[in-house]
């Protein structure tokens, strides 16, 4: 689907593994239609001006459909979008969305009690505009009842291999994706690239705040937290989580993770050095925690995102 103030990186996704031919493949591909509403000319991000080749009969034609973004979170989808993929989906078609393309089908009631993901940017707008599409915001794609949603932006990556995997298998999804210079499939989830969440107004608990995070490699309890802070220890959880929105011990877990990220990206030191840095005390209790965070064991963060 095209659209005005089209996502071009989305849409060229879509375009560059269904509509590419593959002769080296030596299997029939795909065939792509690029369909729109507009019967007039359409403008994409980054200057550019096009029209598409179909309109909305397109639908009626296809197995799959895919939304490649959205021109805007708030931007209201058409009634008659919402009817067409409705009507799709009561046909068994399939239906695709790439990061803010979930935007049209939740409107269109079609993920309604399903599961779905989106850029974790747009998460928690997508599930507070639509209760009752169950968001699962670590997730780079989503497969549910035959909606498929993806991520952000290069998520859409991930999930277009999950589909050529779906319906050729596990060796051409391979070569696809050595075309691409992609791997087939990707450790982890949305964790890996979410900032660490920063205190929301931390008032009178800054200098504590401050202080733990220069001294992370140090065992703190939230006792030792509270004198420090001159508070009881009832009085300085209700504070803390007021303005952190998590409880002490979950705060001082985060900033670990991030600290013990930030090391993984920029230095060479080992599991230990980076556990006992970042306060961990050991490798084990790092990988323990970071798995669960981030879905992935630090040596493969590392592989991912340690700079040159």
């Amino acid at each position: 689907m095209a659209y005005e103030k089209l996502c071009t990186f989305e849409f060229g996704i879509a375009v560059e593994v269904f509509a590419l031919e593959r002769p080296e493949l030596d299997v029939p591909w795909y065939e792509c239609r690029v369909f729109s509403l507009e019967e007039c000319g359409l403008s994409a991000m980054g200057g550019i001006s096009f029209s598409a080749s179909y309109g909305p009969e397109a639908i009626d034609w296809a197995d799959t459909i895919i939304v490649p973004g959205w021109s805007g979170i708030d931007v209201p989808v058409p009634d008659r979008l919402c009817t067409l993929l409705s009507a799709a989906r009561g046909k068994g078609k399939r239906l695709v969305s790439i990061c803010s393309g979930v935007f049209v089908l939740a409107a269109s009631g079609v993920l309604a009690g399903l599961r779905a993901t989106t850029h974790w940017r747009y998460a928690d707008q997508l599930q507070a505009a639509y209760p009752l599409v169950q968001v699962q915001q670590d997730a780079l794609y989503v497969e549910d009842g035959g909606v498929f949603t993806s991520a952000g932006s290069a998520a859409g990556l991930d999930l277009s291999l999950h589909l050529v995997k779906q319906d050729y298998g596990s060796s051409i999804a391979n070569a696809v994706a050595r075309r691409l210079v992609l791997p087939t499939h990707r450790d982890g989830g949305q964790a890996q690239f979410v900032p660490a969440p920063v205190s929301r107004n931390p008032g009178n608990l800054a200098p504590i705040l401050d202080w733990l995070l220069e001294h992370l490699d140090q065992p703190h309890s939230v006792q030792s937290m509270a004198s420090r802070a001159g508070q009881s220890q009832r009085t300085f959880i209700r504070r803390f989580r007021q303005a952190t929105g998590l409880s002490p011990h979950a705060w001082l877990t985060a900033a670990r993770l991030r600290h013990a990220r930030e090391l993984l990206e920029t230095t060479g030191l080992p599991a230990a050095a980076v556990a006992e840095r970042s306060g961990f005390a050991t490798p084990e209790t790092l990988r323990h925690h970071f798995r669960r965070a981030m879905g992935v064991p630090p040596s493969k963060y590392r592989q991912a995102f340690r700079a040159g």
